[in-house]
C-alpha cells in the first residue's frame, strides 16, 4: 500500500465516520432533510391517533417494511458476490485484477473487504430498521379508541419514538450503498478512491440540505410544527 492509498483511505473513513456528526451540526444551524423528516413523520403520528380507520397508516408503513426488504435483499446478493469473490482463490483475485490498477493480492484483498464492510454495515441497518417498523405497525394496530387528548398525545410520540429511529437506520442503510461505490472506485486506484468518496459526500450533503426535496421538506416542517404538543 503506498502513501497515497492510505490518504486515500483516510479521507473515506473520515467521511464515512464523519457524515453523521456533520449532518448533526448541518441540522441545527439551517436544517436537515432527515432533521426535518423526523418533524412530519411526528406529526403523522400524531394524526394517526384521531383516526377511527387506520387502514391508509398501515398501508403507507406495510410499503415502507416491503421497501426496507428489498434493499436488504439487493444488500445480501451484493455481500454474496463481493464475498465470492474475496474468499474464491487467487483466480477470482486475478479477474478483478484484471479490470483495475494492478495491486497486489494483499491490496486487493483490502480494497474487496472495504466494500464488503459497507455493504454489510448496511445490510445490519436494514435489519434493524424493519424490525423496528414492524414494532411500529403493531402498535398502530394496536392503538385503541382514546378519548382524552393527553393520551393520544403519549401514543402519538410513543409511535414516532419507534418510526423515526426505523427509518433513520433505513437511510444509513441506503447511505452504505453510496460509500460502497466509492470503495469500489479504489480498485482503479488512490485517485479514484479520493475522487469517488468527495463526490459521494459532496452529494449526500447537497440531497440533506440544498435539494428540491430538502426545501420541500424543510417548508412542510415549518407549517406543521406550530400545530404539534409540546414535549
Amino acid at each position: 500500500m503506498t502513501i497515497y492509498d492510505g490518504l486515500a483511505l483516510a479521507l473515506f473513513f473520515l467521511c464515512w465516520l464523519g457524515y453523521g456528526p456533520l449532518l448533526a451540526v448541518l441540522a441545527r444551524r439551517s436544517g436537515s432533510l432527515n432533521d426535518d423528516m423526523l418533524v412530519v413523520r411526528r406529526a403523522w403520528m400524531m394524526v394517526m391517533t384521531h383516526r377511527e380507520v387506520r387502514i391508509v397508516d398501515s398501508q403507507l408503513m406495510g410499503h415502507t417494511i416491503n421497501s426496507g426488504g428489498f434493499f436488504a435483499s439487493t444488500n445480501l446478493l451484493l455481500i454474496a458476490a463481493v464475498g465470492s469473490v474475496l474468499f474464491g482463490g487467487d483466480q477470482a483475485l486475478l479477474g478483478i485484477a484484471s479490470i483495475g490498477e494492478a495491486a497486489s493480492t494483499g491490496l486487493l484483498e483490502v480494497k474487496l473487504a472495504l466494500i464488503l464492510a459497507c455493504l454489510a454495515r448496511g445490510l445490519l441497518d436494514f435489519i434493524w430498521s424493519i424490525r423496528q417498523l414492524n414494532y411500529a405497525l403493531a402498535l398502530i394496530g394496536a392503538a385503541p379508541e382514546l378519548h382524552t387528548e393527553s393520551d393520544r398525545v403519549a401514543l402519538g410520540e410513543a409511535a414516532a419514538n419507534l418510526l423515526n429511529p426505523a427509518l433513520s437506520a433505513f437511510s444509513q442503510g441506503v447511505r452504505g450503498y453510496y460509500f460502497a461505490l466509492a470503495a469500489a472506485a479504489w480498485l482503479f486506484g488512490p485517485l479514484w478512491l479520493g475522487l469517488g468518496v468527495a463526490a459521494v459526500f459532496c452529494l449526500l450533503v447537497w440531497r440533506q440540505a440544498g435539494s428540491p426535496a430538502a426545501r420541500a421538506v424543510r417548508t412542510a416542517r415549518r407549517l406543521l410544527e406550530p400545530h404539534l404538543p409540546e414535549r
